[in-house]
């Protein structure tokens, strides 16, 4: 497995707070069968000018240094678009994923969806794909409006413990699945037990098998490789599970 959005880079936004940290929960990812991990602290488009602080290098080195064997760590950012993008601010390393051409963005909970689609059409324009995290949490996200930045080239990215969540988060996140909408799953780590392990086996157990494998393993691999996306078939997941989950997953922030 492939986890795409981690806040795992330490000591640099509200994520993991030290190397230790940071290697106890990879150890424990690879462990379950991750093999990769995209770090992507927290950016905006008002500060990108300056590029990547040099603490975030020197955390990446470290981290790097003591990362446990058979995980790969890739670099990334999570773009907070709280300004138009312009065309010379994706020329510095370290922004998109992996060093892809796509680039791990989010908004602020209240975007309307034109805004939402707007930004992604300018990141588009630009050459890069956006790949929109966490689109659960956006109260404009309706599957019409999934489906609308989806043909505007968008990506979207589910956080994976969010599908088994009661609210309306977790509604928001299993309709995308329901409508086939989302393309991979992530765990947005913050340095705790969050991952895509256990959400994985869930997805299997509900007959998704092929959907896991997408949604988890093919799909960013194929960011990752610059390759086109396979679409993700529909998933409707039981009512039944979530009542028995709700203890393992806890109440929605």
């Amino acid at each position: 497995m492939i986890d795409l959005h981690s806040h795992l880079l330490p000591g640099v936004d509200d994520g993991s707070k030290s190397v230790e940290q940071s290697v106890a929960v990879l150890t424990t990812m690879r462990d379950g069968g991750v093999t990769g991990v995209c770090l992507t602290p927290h950016h905006t488009v008002s500060r990108i000018g300056q590029g990547i602080p040099e603490s975030h290098d020197a955390a990446f080195r470290e981290l790097s240094r003591q990362a446990p064997h058979g995980i790969q760590l890739y670099r990334g950012v999570e773009l907070m678009l709280d300004r138009p993008v312009r065309e010379d601010m994706f020329s510095g390393p370290g922004l998109t994923l992996g060093g892809t051409r796509s680039i791990l963005v989010e908004f602020t909970r209240f975007a309307t969806a034109p805004a939402v689609s707007n930004a992604l059409m300018q990141i588009v324009r630009l050459g890069f794909i956006p790949v929109l995290a966490h689109p659960e949490r956006y109260a404009a996200t309706t599957p019409t409006a999934a489906w609308q930045w989806k043909s505007l080239g968008a990506v979207l990215q589910v956080d994976a413990t969010t599908i088994f969540q009661p609210g309306r988060r977790g509604q928001r996140a299993r309709e995308l699945l329901a409508h086939g909408l989302a393309d991979i799953m992530a765990a947005d780590n913050h340095g705790d037990g969050r991952s895509v392990l256990v959400p994985y086996r869930l997805l299997c157990e509900q007959g998704g098998e092929h959907v896991a494998d997408l949604l988890a393993r093919k799909n960013p691999g194929a960011i990752l490789a610059q390759q086109p996306l396979d679409p993700v078939p529909p998933l409707q997941i039981k009512p039944g599970l979530l009542v028995r989950l709700k203890e393992l997953f806890g109440t929605e922030e």
